[in-house]
C-alpha cells in the first residue's frame, strides 16, 4: 500500500489534479506552515477521500454542505466546486446544493457560497445555466 501521501496525490490526480484554489491556500502559508498541504493531502485525500463508500460526486457535495454551513470558506468552496465539476456533477445540482443548504446555514452563507458558485461557473464559461 502506498504511502499517505502517495495516496492523497493520486486521489487529487483521479480528481481532476489540485486546483488553482487549492494552490493559492497552501502556498499562501507555506512559509509559515510549510507542512499545512502535506497534512491536507496525507489526511483528507490519504486517508479520508480516497475511502470506499461514496463516489466522488457525492462526496464532494458533502463537503460543500459542510463547507458551506461552516461559513467563511471561499476557497475550500471554490477547490471543491471545480472538483464537483471535474467529476461530473452537473452545475444545476451544484445550484441545488447550495440552495439546500439555506435553512440550516442561513442567506448569509448560501449567498456566499452562491457567489462563489458563479465566479466557478463563470470561469468555465458555464453561463447562463439552463
Amino acid at each position: 500500500m502506498p504511502d499517505r501521501y502517495e495516496r492523497g496525490m493520486a486521489r487529487l490526480a483521479e480528481l481532476g489534479g489540485p486546483t488553482a484554489a487549492r494552490h493559492r491556500v497552501y502556498d499562501a502559508l507555506a512559509d509559515i506552515a510549510p507542512d499545512l498541504s502535506r497534512y491536507a493531502v496525507e489526511f483528507a485525500y490519504g486517508d479520508i477521500h480516497a475511502r470506499p463508500g461514496l463516489d466522488a460526486g457525492r462526496r464532494e457535495l458533502v463537503i460543500l454542505g459542510v463547507l458551506i454551513g461552516l461559513g467563511s470558506t471561499d476557497p475550500q468552496l471554490e477547490a471543491h466546486l471545480t472538483t464537483a465539476l471535474n467529476v461530473g456533477v452537473a452545475p444545476q445540482d451544484l445550484v441545488e446544493t447550495v440552495i439546500q443548504a439555506l435553512p440550516y446555514a442561513g442567506f448569509p452563507r448560501v449567498l456566499a457560497a452562491m457567489t462563489v458558485a458563479h465566479r466557478v461557473f463563470d470561469a468555465r464559461n458555464l453561463l447562463p445555466l439552463n
